[in-house]
């Protein structure tokens, strides 16, 4: 009888390397390793021979960053995701992307289960298998760190450093820089090992090395930059007059971002599994992204539909982060997302210095700021007639009014 195939996210790191030959020989099945080229650049150095021979019987490294970019990084940003007020979901985004090729690999191989190294402590595992569940509810899951043969055998990192080395498993990992790193196109993540201690401070100039993307701000160019970022409906479609596909202004954006130390971010977020978990971002190319978004409808977007979409930024913001990419929900709520940004086109011009993204300009074709309305000198066109501030205040105060005077009849 052929062996059961199962379909494993690989990324050559600690866990999914242990993984892969623990699933082999526990499962006695085929396992397919997958990654997802979705920007880690020389991270994906030899992964196909390391895979090969750690076990796998076949590899898939599938290049997604274009469609990482166009289908999943721009809707998020058109509907101004920003997590807990910080966080701007960068490995939040990358999983359901992740998982839903998984799915495809799955059923044209004819595996019966995928697999994945999120421990059971993390938000990973419940987007993979929210987004299995949405795509592909016949196949089966299996999550090792939740298997009580696999926590025993692997109480922690240095149980699987020294399964690593007994097997000939190159690594990474080790004692001396413990901590997990994730990196796509629009950020790295660093957690766990000595970040666990909410005190210490990764920005300390003897730290410096941990970041990959950026530089500090401290080390960042004494001269500013320019950069033009153009819009065409909730999109930026070029840098600086060059028109560009989504991957490639991310790509720019990043370098851009990381010259002049932007994006950094520190940060203790709450889990969806209940648990607060500290973790530091670096988002170079998103952090600009974000705010030239925001300026761009700040002269362009209707004030009760920008107010209506902000309303339910915390809301996405949550589908996002808790693994809901696929629900009927998120898609609702990017429909009437995509409706807000319609006019959302122009060109906002930014500042870029020692860590600031400082706005320094913005124009559009279709904005909604008339400075003849606006002005504090006469307005020409008389479209605004400042006595009738007079009954407008009056309306919104009565019911204030009325409600003093109650409370002062109490007395």
């Amino acid at each position: 009888m052929a062996k059961e195939k199962i379909v494993l996210a690989y990324s050559g790191g600690l866990d999914t390397s242990v993984i892969l030959k623990w699933l082999k020989e526990t499962y006695d099945a085929e396992i397919i390793a997958f990654t997802a080229d979705i920007g880690q650049k020389d991270e994906l150095d030899g992964l196909e021979e390391k895979a090969l021979a750690t076990g796998a019987s076949k590899v898939y490294i599938d290049d997604l960053r274009a469609e990482f970019a166009k289908d999943f990084i721009y809707p998020m940003f058109q509907a101004g995701t920003l997590y807990e007020g910080q966080y701007l979901l960068g490995t939040s985004i990358a999983r359901p992307l992740i998982a839903k090729r998984m799915v495809d690999i799955a059923r044209a191989e004819g595996a019966t289960a995928i697999a994945h190294g999120a421990t059971g402590k993390g938000n990973d595992q419940v987007r993979f298998e929210l987004t299995a569940a949405a795509l592909a509810p016949e196949i089966g899951v299996i999550a090792p760190w939740r298997l009580e043969a696999f926590r025993e055998q692997f109480p922690g990192r240095a149980e699987m450093i020294a399964y690593a080395e007994k097997h000939g498993i190159p690594v990474t990992a080790s004692a001396a820089k413990p901590y997990s790193t994730d990196r796509n196109l629009l950020h790295i993540s660093f957690e766990s090992g000595m970040l666990e201690d909410p005190w210490f401070d990764p920005s300390a100039e003897e730290n410096e090395d941990m970041y990959v993307l950026s530089v500090s701000p401290e080390r960042a160019p004494d001269q500013a930059e320019y950069v033009e970022l153009t819009f065409e409906k909730g999109d930026c479609v070029a840098l600086n007059g060059e028109a560009l596909s989504p991957l490639e202004v991310m790509e720019r954006l990043n370098e851009l971002g990381g010259k002049h130390g932007i994006g950094r971010v520190d940060m203790v977020e709450n889990r969806f599994v209940g648990m607060k978990s500290r973790g530091v971002y670096e988002t170079p190319g998103g952090t600009i992204l974000f705010t030239a978004h925001r300026k761009m409808e700040s002269l362009t977007m209707d004030r009760e539909v920008m107010h209506l979409r902000d309303s339910l930024i915390a809301k996405y913001s949550q589908l996002v982060y808790n693994g809901f990419w696929f629900a009927p929900e998120r898609l609702a709520l990017q429909a009437l997302v995509a409706e807000s940004q319609k006019n959302v086109s122009g060109v906002v011009r930014l500042k870029l210095y020692k860590g600031n993204v400082i706005g320094a300009g913005v124009k559009s074709p279709v904005s909604l700021y008339n400075p003849d309305i606006a002005t504090m000198e006469a307005d020409p066109s008389q479209a605004y007639d400042q006595g009738d501030a007079t009954g407008f205040i009056r309306l919104n105060a009565l019911r204030l009014k009325v409600s003093s005077g109650v409370e002062q009849s109490k007395n």
